[in-house]
Order: C-alpha cells, then structure tokens, then sequence
C-alpha cells in the first residue's frame, strides 16, 4: 500500500474532498501535513508520492519522477501566498522579512521577484509566526490560510499577492506544488503508481465538477464569509496542463538565474497515465 501526502490547507479540497466523501477511493494511505514536513517526508522514504512543492522538486529532481494532469497553482491571483509589508515589494531593500517555514516554493518565489523583479535584497527570517511579525509591522510572507486570514484583516494595500505581483512580470501561470513519485518506488511498484495516479485524476475532476459541494467542506472546515471558497477555489489551478508547465519552466529558470538551485529541471512528467 503506497503512502501519500496531501496539505492539510484548503486549498487541497478541490483534490481531497473526493477522497474525503467517498466519491473516490484513494488506493492507498493519505498522510496530511504542512509542504515542508511532507517534503521532508518524501525525500526520506517515508511516503511514497504526493504533492512536493516545485522549488523541493525543483532542487531534488533526481530522486523524483514527476506526474501529470495534477499540480496546485493559480493562473492569475492566487490570495494564499502573499507579503504583508506597509512598503511595496520594490522597497523592500535590506529589510527583514519573516518567513514562515511551512513553504519554500512560497518563499523562494518572494526571493525570485524581489531579486530578478525588482533588483532589491532582503533578508528572510524564519519565524514560528509570521503573521504576529506582519501585526508588529514587519515585513512578512503568509501562506496557505493564514495568508487568506490576511487578507481580511491587513489593509488591502499592504497585501501583496504573490500570484499577481508574478504574472504582471511574466504573463504565465504560477505553479506551488506538483504532483510527484519517489524513482525507487515508481521501479519498484509501476501498477500502484498508476492505480493511486488515476485515482488522483478522478479526484481532481470530481473536484472540478463539484465545486459546490468542496466550498461547502471548506466552509465547515474554515469558515469564512458568504461566497468566499467559490471564488477562492475559482482563482486556483489544479490542472497541469501546457500553461501550468509553461509558468513552472519559467520560475525554474529564474530560480537558476538566481543561484537558488544546482540545475534546471524537466517540466515534463516522466509517469503516463495508463489507459484504462
């Protein structure tokens, strides 16, 4: 039985939330967690596939081989992965940032734009909590839900968005988390890749279908006010399809160009979905 991660946030449901109502049986056990403790998990062995967020991909490739179909990204805004500073991104050199732990894809993108974007530097200090750092006034990136909880409470100008501020420099998508398997275990267990793959898919699509029913989950889970995870869940991409590999490319190579990763990688998954 393979072992796989899933993000304990919500924006996981619209690929959970099937799994989680029984629309669609999961082959396996699902592990939930922060990205970071199920990055480490992945690079130890103790799952075996599971969303890896695309800097850790980025940085380990050998040791993974990438799926397709699935990935967590935005095309445009993404409103979970944001800085909350009273100065602009722009002006933001020789500040320190807090930085939550929970995200490198996150914190690497803030690096990409301050440094290739804008020119600037800062320095990132880990904090058990950027968000009472962004209440104190200092600079700080927030993701997940505790950067949604920022939106509402910050003033907006002092919420940058990550997603935006990303694709008004590029025109592409933004990708945070791919879907990838560990290369021992895709060699030495093929057909409960493939079995625990389609199962994801479905997932996914059932997701896509019934995006009612996963705001409706994610509400009970979090609430939030009315209408929110309906356009929430609007403004995420979980398709990784030509404009998602293309954004992925990008951020990739911008990574490289500033020195945050050894080698740039592939964007094309390595696993084909079987016909079934």
């Amino acid at each position: 039985m393979l072992r796989s991660g899933r993000i304990v946030y919500t924006n996981d449901l619209p690929v959970y939330t099937a799994f989680d109502t029984g629309a669609v049986r999961f082959p396996g056990a699902l592990v939930a967690d922060m990205p970071a403790n199920l990055n480490a998990a992945l690079l130890d062995g103790r799952l075996d596939l599971g969303p890896i967020s695309a800097f850790h991909f980025a940085l380990y490739a050998e040791r993974f081989a990438l799926l397709p179909h699935i990935c967590i990204g935005s095309r445009k805004d993404v409103w979970s992965v944001v800085c909350v500073s009273r100065e602009p991104l722009p002006r933001l050199d020789g500040a320190t940032i807090a930085i939550t732990s929970e995200s490198a894809s996150g914190r690497n993108l803030l690096r990409v734009l301050l440094e290739r974007r804008y020119g600037v530097r800062a320095t990132f200090e880990e904090s058990a909590d950027p968000y009472a750092a962004a209440e104190r006034g200092q600079p700080a990136l927030l993701i997940g839900d505790r950067a949604i909880d920022a939106r509402h409470a910050f003033p907006r100008l002092n919420v940058h968005d990550l997603g935006t501020a990303w694709h008004e420099w590029t025109g592409l998508d933004m990708v945070y988390a791919v879907w990838a398997v560990r290369r021992d275990v895709l060699v030495s267990h093929p057909k409960e890749v493939d079995e625990a793959l389609h199962a994801l898919v479905s997932a996914q699509l059932w997701g896509a279908a019934h995006l009612d029913v996963v705001a409706a989950v994610a509400q009970a889970t979090r609430p939030r006010p009315a209408g929110f995870y309906a356009s929430y869940f609007e403004t995420l991409n979980f398709a990784f399809d030509a404009a998602a590999r293309a954004g992925l490319a990008r951020y990739f190579a911008e990574l490289y160009a500033a020195g945050a990763i050894p080698r740039i990688p592939s964007v094309e998954p390595e696993v084909l979905l079987a016909h079934r």
